[in-house]
């Protein structure tokens, strides 16, 4: 393996262990956090999704519950589930149409409402190339239950 590359990897273990031994808090009390780095919601205990972010933690924690479309891959995958909606890339079946949909946007909705309840910790990474391997590390060892790593 490449040295460089090994550096990087032996790290994540760290930052992972650093992130679970964070106090879990909800988006209404995080504190502001570092800017950049990797979280993780959970619901009950079970790991629901990793996410990263070059923003303040606390600021990207909000925008999963007070924007729309882009800025809440999460609501949007759990509004799917419970829709039974599949992602899509044409016009047909889009963002703004499901939104009009009044049941996709009631389950929309409930989802923001859901991940603000939820538990988070994080953990500051401001590198990009450590942040996207971190979250792809705790994605796979917590086994969060949102994450696609698949392409579409």
């Amino acid at each position: 393996m490449d040295a460089q590359f090994r550096e990087i990897v032996e790290g994540l273990h760290t930052k992972y262990e650093e992130l679970m031994a964070m106090a879990p808090v909800t988006i209404a009390n995080a504190p502001p956090g570092p800017q950049g780095g990797v979280y993780l919601f959970s619901k009950g205990g079970e790991h629901q999704y990793a996410g990263r972010t070059k923003r303040k933690i606390r600021d990207r924690l909000q925008a999963h519950v007070d924007q729309t479309a882009n800025d809440c891959p999460f609501a949007w995958r759990l509004a799917r589930e419970a829709t039974g909606r599949r992602p899509t890339y044409r016009k047909e079946g889009g963002q703004k149409q499901l939104l009009a949909d009044p049941n996709f946007k009631a389950a929309y909705d409930h989802a923001k409402r859901e991940i603000r309840e939820m538990d988070v910790r994080f953990v500051g990474e401001p590198d990009p190339l450590k942040q996207a391997l971190l979250e792809i590390y705790v994605a796979v060892v917590t086994g969060a239950k949102y994450n696609d790593l698949e392409t579409h």
